[in-house]
């Protein structure tokens, strides 16, 4: 089985939109996609530019950075599992499935250089 980085993309920025409490009308709009496109994106239907990731981010008011961090940590994840899959040293009903990693690390903001003084 494997892991497509569009679907793990696309449930970050979903994540993230959810998290912030708006639509996909409301961050299609900032970012200058139609909204169908965005949903594609979204549900890892369609691969996104670097331009148009850039463009949601900065809707969603988070750098791309920290968006793709997020995905390659999931990506290692669902490595880690498969490869301990085929080995046979983790039986397969331990093991949750790709929809069910979860992704809570994702913030729904990046801290302003103000938050982080004296840290």
């Amino acid at each position: 089985m494997m892991v497509l980085l569009r679907h793990l993309l696309g449930d970050v920025l979903r994540q993230l939109r959810q998290r912030q409490g708006r639509t996909l009308r409301e961050v299609s709009a900032d970012a200058r996609v139609s909204l169908g496109y965005l949903s594609e994106v979204e549900r890892g239907q369609k691969e996104a530019s670097s331009e148009l990731l850039s463009s949601i981010c900065g809707a969603l008011g988070v750098p791309l950075s920290q968006v793709l961090r997020e995905v390659a940590d999931q990506l290692a994840l669902a490595e880690l599992q498969e490869a301990a899959l085929l080995d046979g040293s983790v039986p397969a009903d331990t093991v949750p499935a790709p929809d069910r990693i979860g992704i809570d690390s994702v913030p729904d903001r990046v801290p302003d250089v103000v938050d982080m003084v004296g840290v």
